[in-house]
């Protein structure tokens, strides 16, 4: 059943190239190759991350320690970069990081089908809010705090993660119901990581925590939304133990 779940990821992927295309199409030479150049590094990425869930899950729990321990070191890099001003707004992230990151770290415990279950909504949440954000986005959600997020990127990667929650259900076997609210929960953590981890680095005018992943920013870039994503699945099995 993984192998089938990671089999449709692919094909996900490939629509979603296609999407780029024509997004990139648009743009003059120089954005469209740092375009392509990302999409290139998160696939890659995306493909390490799925591989070390199926091979071994001990492997997933050695990248989600590296991706909380560089996001504590990256959050500490900007305060520090800034001479150490809005001392609250640090503090306040690192509590919070801390506790998403303890959920984050006991999602990585987790059944391997469940995880790869989440991963693949995840993936296919961010690919498909991007996609039909730049095909078709106009109105923005928070300009000031992250200017590409639109309304409508966030309803259409919302629409497929759902549907594909649907889809992926056999995997962790929960009726469908159950799989669209979960599937719900994951875009919803997803979307709010990424705008606390935009709002962090607006209040310190950088563009990226760091350039660790060529066009992708820093681990915090790249695996904000995981985080969160995976701490949501983390909550919901603690608290009212529906997994």
């Amino acid at each position: 059943m993984i192998l089938k779940v990671y089999l449709i990821i692919l094909a996900y992927f490939f629509a979603g190239v296609i999407g780029f295309y024509f997004i990139n199409r648009r743009k003059e030479k120089t954005r469209s190759r740092k375009s392509w150049k990302k999409t290139l590094v998160y696939f890659i990425i995306i493909n390490i991350v799925a591989l070390s869930i199926v091979i071994n899950p001990i492997a997933f729990r050695f990248i989600a320690l590296l991706i909380i321990i560089e996001g504590f070191y990256e959050l500490f890099k900007l305060f520090r970069g800034s001479d150490y001003k809005s001392k609250k707004l640090f503090v306040l992230s690192i509590l919070v990081f801390a506790l998403f990151s303890y959920a984050f770290f006991y999602f990585s415990g987790l059944s391997k089908e469940l995880i790869f279950f989440s991963f693949a909504i995840l993936s296919i949440f961010d690919s498909f809010s991007q996609i039909t954000g730049e095909l078709w986005g106009r109105k923005k959600i928070a300009p000031k705090i992250s200017p590409n997020k639109t309304v409508e990127g966030f309803i259409g990667g919302s629409l497929v993660a759902l549907i594909s929650g649907i889809l992926l259900k056999g995997l962790i076997g929960v009726p469908w119901s159950k799989s669209m609210a979960i599937s719900a929960g994951v875009a919803l953590f997803a979307f709010l990581g990424d705008l606390a981890a935009s709002f962090y680095k607006r209040n310190y005018n950088v563009k990226d925590f760091s350039n660790l992943l060529p066009e992708n920013g820093g681990f915090l870039d790249r695996f904000d939304s995981l985080v969160a994503g995976g701490a949501w699945i983390a909550f919901i099995t603690i608290i009212t133990n529906i997994l």
